[in-house]
């Protein structure tokens, strides 16, 4: 260990990832938080106690099998730097399984506390850089992990097998809801659902709204709804996932542009003004406001 402090706090947002057509490419960080507390305290090396609350109490790991701690010793075992014992306490208000990026946020805290733990600064823009291909291998893609770390929209993308990503400011007129059920999903099996190829057409189709859903995303929100179609990941993964499918058509027959948020089942809609048409039901689904996160990770530390 380093003379860093030996208590940070790191506050990591959910993300929504695809955008629709923009598969494992296109991110964007949401208002809504997971706080994570992490002491190095006195003890065996690479020990831990971890206190959940939020999200995932009761049901995840409270010893060094977190996924945090996980990534936390893997990232120190990167640099060089021996894990301490630690304490740490989770504050959740990420859904887990939703498809809002939880396990994004759980890597992005594990890699920025050991980065912060090994004496790096945090807040650098080069570190940042260095930290998203990290989390991003962790994840196995960047689109969440990218926009967790650095807010706003992110564009994905690899160069000689290291992951990499470009911000983008998202439009200020941009309200998103998310629509979230009580089922979860795994993204490994929502994975397992996507056929091994598409047609040449419909690739086609993707290159175009992709383009065009960074376009409206930063600069024409009234393009959204045309820009939000997807043909090569949404209707593949209906089987798995009816009443998610159900609501994204029916808000987008009512000129709403919504997609699946993630590997799903949450829906994200982005209304002009947040509102959404009172003919469409949204019974089973919670219905939030959280905003789009311009900041990405934080990091407060104490001596």
């Amino acid at each position: 260990m380093t003379g860093t402090p030996e208590r940070v706090r790191i506050t990591v947002p959910a993300s929504t990832a695809n955008l629709g057509a923009g598969f494992d490419t296109l991110g964007m960080a949401l208002g809504l938080y997971d706080t994570v507390e992490v002491a190095a305290v006195d003890g065996q090396p690479g020990t831990a106690r971890v206190e959940v609350t939020g999200a995932g109490e009761g049901a995840v790991p409270t010893d060094g099998e977190h996924l945090v701690v996980r990534v936390l010793h893997r990232t120190l075992d990167r640099l060089g730097v021996r894990p301490p014992a630690v304490e740490m306490r989770c504050v959740n208000s990420v859904p887990h399984a939703r498809g809002l990026g939880s396990s994004a946020a759980a890597i992005v805290a594990g890699v920025t506390a050991g980065y912060h733990f090994a004496g790096h600064d945090v807040h650098s823009e080069r570190t940042r850089a260095e930290m998203v291909d990290v989390a991003a291998a962790e994840e196995g893609h960047a689109d969440n992990v990218a926009a967790c770390l650095l807010g706003g929209l992110v564009i994905a993308f690899t160069v000689e097998n290291r992951y990499r990503s470009v911000r983008l400011e998202p439009h200020p007129e941009l309200v998103p809801v998310v629509l979230v059920p009580e089922s979860e999903s795994a993204t490994h099996t929502m994975r397992g659902l996507l056929p091994e190829s598409v047609p040449h057409a419909d690739a086609a189709f993707t290159a175009g709204r992709s383009a065009l859903v960074v376009h409206a995303l930063t600069r024409r929100p009234d393009l959204l709804h045309v820009a939000t179609e997807d043909r090569i990941h949404q209707d593949y993964r209906e089987p798995a996932m009816p009443r998610t499918l159900g609501l994204l058509r029916a808000l987008r027959n009512n000129g709403v542009a919504a997609t699946v948020s993630g590997a799903g089942p949450t829906v994200l809609a982005l209304p002009p003004a947040g509102d959404l048409p009172p003919e469409v039901a949204v019974d089973g689904f919670d219905v939030l406001r959280p905003g789009v996160d311009r900041s990405g990770v934080r990091v407060h530390t104490e001596g």
